[in-house]
């Protein structure tokens, strides 16, 4: 069960490396953007993490099952799980974010992007809590 344990944390790594660095690369993407007219390499770059990332989650969801399969469901695991699946709303918010940026629409501002970005960490912090703690 080890393995799995280091498989989760290193696809949970690299995919919240993309939930915090996304939003914060569309800002910069928007700023090129109206600098240039046109589709860039921040918007290459912003793409690729993203679709990268996407399948880094699966394997995270996925490992993070089996684990809560092995230990039997605490009721701390309940509220992670919760937590998780808000935070892949967001995920995929972004990932909406993104293709509409890829056609070159930025209907966000820098601030409400910078907000979403931060909404993220609290997320992250809120899971971490659930897992340490196991408050229940």
């Amino acid at each position: 069960m080890e393995w799995v344990k280091i498989i989760h944390l290193l696809c949970v790594m690299g995919w919240m490396t993309s939930i915090f660095a996304v939003p914060r690369a569309l800002i910069y993407w928007k700023r090129e953007w109206e600098k240039i007219g046109e589709f860039g390499p921040l918007g290459d770059l912003t793409i690729r993490l993203y679709r990268f990332s996407a399948g880094l989650g699966v394997f995270a969801l996925a490992t993070g099952l089996w684990m809560a399969f092995d230990i039997g469901w605490p009721a701390w695991v309940h509220l992670k799980l919760t937590l998780v699946v808000a935070l892949a709303g967001h995920y995929v918010w972004t990932g909406v974010l993104v293709m509409r940026a890829r056609k070159g629409v930025f209907r966000e501002s820098d601030l409400f992007l910078r907000i979403f970005n931060e909404i993220s960490v609290v997320a992250a912090i809120a899971i971490l809590w659930a897992v340490v703690a196991k408050p229940f």
